[in-house]
């Protein structure tokens, strides 16, 4: 009996996190897709807040399921087999193969390899066994000299998949020819082998200033720089957690997003910026709401901790001092859970304990054992009384309860309430509920703004984000000299 044949591996590795990986890997899957290939994406092991759900209930990285949609194929578990999801500084819910595994969280982190490579690997050649290729993300740096040993997304992966590797780096940042030297410098000699290019991403102005540079990064490390990518932006969602310190702070955006230490799936908010006249601001202190014409309350991977953050900024006070002025404020799923009268946290699954919430909404919450990870279809009421239709999907293990009457409820089961509302206040546990535009429309429209606001002026041809990154990464590598 002959063994089945394996897909072709290419991994991208970086110089640090944030550098473009993501995206690059994102580019290479739509790349590969249009030249006929079935290819997926993997990710050992990622650190987000953001994760996706699958069409099994399990919950992945917010990359992986972008980077399947480039690839044009499902997101399934084998794609990131270990999501660690940050409680706090020192905590992390560790996800395997799509499910939350409080058992993993009090193993050491030295010890717990042993228990999670055997899945990576297992995930990876079952991959491998379905697609012509796979193109695998590593995650910060592979010259974590620290980490080495424990080892189970960057290096180690390239070797069990025998896999060509592109080091990437951000020379926007500066610093970048060092850190690509450097990297390639502190691995194992078999390692720097398998180092096959560098890409200089997020490249600005005239290429001619590079000078000589890449000539000398080949002749001290024998690795020619096969790219140098442009800046591009794009709109795609970021996902790993190293990327919400660099959010930008903007205050002119008339939607106020509060930022909270543990906040989750901060992309829930990215359509707010599709129309030119509405816009986000990060908030973190009373002062930088400004005049802010509506307040968004996004996700929590730890509820309790940032509801005690809201108070000891006086965001609370704040927000309350907004909302009897007419401003408007929608909380989505923690968001949701910190607006009504208090969080439970009996089996200490955030903490422990008892919260106060901001009590504008008549509900409560209490953490259980079992979480709800689901796709959903939700059914809600328009502010004008109208029934509507949205999708989006759950991740909590708050179960709340209310006295109020709902305003959305799950199609399949009417008598599963997904959100709630009394005067300006709405919550929801239901994400993505702001990418559906007759759901945003409607909920910018209790903030004053009209229809004609929510759209743009002169209107453009759509185009998909993940086809300009596409394009920007085919005209800056020579994808056959890649691939070869």
């Amino acid at each position: 009996m002959t063994e089945p044949r394996l897909a072709r591996t290419l991994m991208v590795q970086g110089t640090a996190s944030g550098v473009g990986k993501t995206w690059l890997v994102t580019a290479l899957c739509r790349l590969l897709r249009r030249r006929g290939c079935r290819v997926a994406p993997f990710k050992a092991q990622n650190m987000s807040n953001n994760a996706a759900v699958t069409l099994g209930g399990g919950e992945v990285g917010r990359a992986q399921a972008l980077q399947a949609e480039a690839a044009g194929v499902e997101v399934d578990e084998r794609m990131n087999p270990v999501l660690l999801k940050p409680i706090s500084d020192r905590r992390s819910d560790v996800v395997l193969l799509g499910r939350s595994r409080p058992d993993l969280a009090d193993i050491p982190w030295m010890e717990r390899r042993a228990l999670l490579w055997p899945e990576v690997t297992r995930a990876l050649d079952s991959l491998r066994a379905d697609f012509d290729w796979v193109v695998i993300e590593g995650a910060g740096s592979p010259a974590e000299i620290n980490l080495t040993s424990s080892d189970i997304v960057n290096m180690a992966v390239a070797r069990h998949a025998e896999a060509p590797v592109l080091l990437v780096t951000d020379i926007d940042r500066g610093g970048a020819f060092a850190s690509l030297v450097g990297t390639w410098t502190l691995l194992a000699p078999e390692d720097r082998a398998r180092i096959r290019g560098f890409v200089l991403n997020r490249f600005r102005g005239d290429r001619a200033l590079l000078g000589n540079a890449p000539d000398v990064l080949r002749e001290a490390t024998g690795v020619p720089v096969l790219g140098v990518v442009p800046w591009v932006r794009t709109g795609l969602p970021e996902e790993d957690a190293a990327t919400i310190e660099r959010l930008p702070a903007s205050k002119h955006g008339a939607v106020g997003v509060v930022r909270f230490p543990c906040i989750a799936n901060f992309d829930d908010v990215l359509p707010l910026e599709e129309a030119p006249d509405v816009g986000i601001r990060w908030v973190e202190r009373p002062p930088d709401l400004g005049q802010a014409r509506a307040i968004v309350l996004p996700g929590s991977r730890n509820v309790a901790g940032d509801l005690r953050w809201l108070r000891a900024t006086g965001l609370d006070v704040a927000i309350r001092e907004r909302v009897a002025v007419g401003v408007p404020v929608l909380g989505i799923c923690g968001g949701l859970q910190m607006l009504g009268a208090r969080v439970d946290d009996p089996l200490g699954l955030e903490g422990g304990g008892s919260e106060r919430g901001l009590g504008l909404l008549p509900v409560s919450t209490s953490l259980g054992e079992v979480k709800t990870v689901r796709r959903v279809c939700a059914r809600w009421l328009t502010s004008g009384g109208d029934s509507a239709v949205l999708t989006g999907y759950e991740i909590h293990h708050g179960r709340t309860s209310s006295s109020t009457d709902g305003f959305m409820w799950d199609r399949e089961d009417e008598l599963r309430v997904l959100g709630f509302r009394r005067g300006v206040v709405s919550g929801t546990c239901v994400h993505g509920c702001l990418g559906d535009a007759a759901f945003r429309g409607d909920w910018l429209g209790l903030a004053g703004f009209t229809p004609g606001a929510l759209v743009r002026a002169t209107p453009e041809p759509h185009r998909d984000p993940i086809d300009v990154v596409a394009d920007a990464v085919e005209a800056s590598i020579s994808l056959e000299e890649l691939l070869a």
